[in-house]
């Protein structure tokens, strides 16, 4: 069966040494803006591809990517023509949830064989954790959201009124396109069984405060992938790159010293 190419207005912006070793940085359903503090600061010692989701941000999306699965593998088919090898891949949000399936994708198809050398998740969705359900995403409003995702809910909350047309519409578009590709129960049931498969080292990080997804269920994510790593970020929600930036590298740095 074919896989989709990534369409060309898609395609990852790329910064610091082609030569150093590759880190693929997922963005979750706010967007690849999301994650650039992350790409800029792994960019001062590797090679980072930071690519806009097919669908996201007005990018078009092949009929062919309808799931979080059928991304990850065109990302893993990008990386493999682009030959890459020994990738680190970091997610947040859903960007988690793909690189978490790429990882699984490549301990069972030889194919993709050492394309991924390394994971971090970052407040990752996409298991189903008993007692520990996700915030039911799409049924919250701005306000809602802010205290779900941030520590400092006054930090993340942005006033639907002062919107431009523009910005509602694409606001809209990606909130149509997660809801293809993630579900709208951003899960999948099977998931968490699959966690073990994976082989690669990987740091599961979790802000303290997300509401979005709980610590709690980070750790069980954790716990399902053979030797992974666990680590909180105090005084974060959601998006611990965003809002605890220093404290957030302090976490994943070392875990990429280790790994080189």
């Amino acid at each position: 069966m074919m896989t989709a190419k990534l369409p060309q207005n898609t395609l990852a912006v790329e910064s610091g040494d082609p030569d150093a070793r590759t880190a693929l940085v997922l963005h979750g359903g706010g967007g690849p803006q999301t994650v650039a503090p992350i790409a800029g600061h792994l960019a001062a010692t590797m090679h980072v591809l930071a690519p806009t989701h097919p669908g996201w941000n007005g990018t078009s999306r092949p009929d062919d990517i309808a799931s979080i699965a059928q991304l990850a593998t065109t990302y893993l088919e990008n990386l493999l023509e682009r030959g890459e090898r020994d990738v680190v891949v970091v997610g947040s949000s859903i960007g988690g949830w793909i690189a978490l399936e790429m990882a699984i994708q490549c301990a069972a198809d030889e194919r993709y064989a050492g394309l991924v050398g390394a994971v971090i998740d970052i407040d990752g969705v996409g298991a189903v954790v008993e007692g520990e359900p996700g915030a039911d995403f799409f049924a919250l409003d701005a306000r809602q959201l802010a205290e779900a995702a941030w520590h400092n809910p006054e930090l993340g909350y942005r006033d639907p009124a002062a919107f431009t047309d523009e910005q509602r519409a694409i606001q809209q578009s990606n909130g149509e396109t997660m809801a293809t590709i993630a579900g709208r129960g951003m899960s999948d049931a099977t998931l968490l069984d699959r966690l073990g498969a994976i082989s690669v080292p990987t740091l599961v990080v979790f802000g303290a405060s997300d509401r979005i997804v709980t610590p709690t269920y980070g750790q069980a994510v954790a716990h399902a992938i053979r030797g992974a790593e666990f680590a909180v970020v105090p005084d974060a929600g959601h998006l611990p790159h965003l809002e605890a930036p220093d404290a957030t590298w302090a976490v994943i740095d070392p875990f990429v010293k280790r790994i080189r």
